[in-house]
């Protein structure tokens, strides 16, 4: 069970990160990655625990284990991929990477949409 939640986890944030540019093949899938962007953001802003951490913690307990302290990324994420230090630096630029993603979507959105013609105005003459 916690190596199911574990994967989840970590599925959902490198879904976070890249889901954006998923959405350039699958344009559909853009709403999941807003509603994605969308707890990110709040869980960071509010500094809310994710239910994901609390599955985590209860899992670990049933197993007979301590619950951890710290949550997923500060856990697995900070330290190992980064250094602690750079947190908001690494917060930043998955920002960036998700305004760049979807900046990109809505240019190939734009780019497919076939040219729209040119309607003529027709002008009556006044009788």
């Amino acid at each position: 069970m916690i190596i199911l939640v574990l994967t989840l986890h970590f599925g959902f944030l490198a879904y976070l990160v890249v889901g954006g540019f998923l959405a350039w093949r699958w344009p559909r899938t853009v709403w999941l990655h807003l509603a994605a962007a969308a707890w990110g953001v709040t869980v960071v802003a509010a500094r809310l625990a994710c239910p994901l951490t609390y599955a985590e913690h209860w899992a670990r307990q049933r197993a007979g284990e301590t619950g951890v302290r710290q949550g997923f990324i500060d856990r697995y994420i900070e330290g190992v991929i980064y250094p602690e230090r750079y947190a908001v630096l690494a917060q930043a630029l998955v920002a960036v990477l998700v305004l760049v993603s979807w900046v990109g979507l809505f240019h190939r959105l734009r780019a497919a949409r076939p040219p729209q013609p040119r309607r003529r105005l027709r002008w009556r003459a006044s009788r």
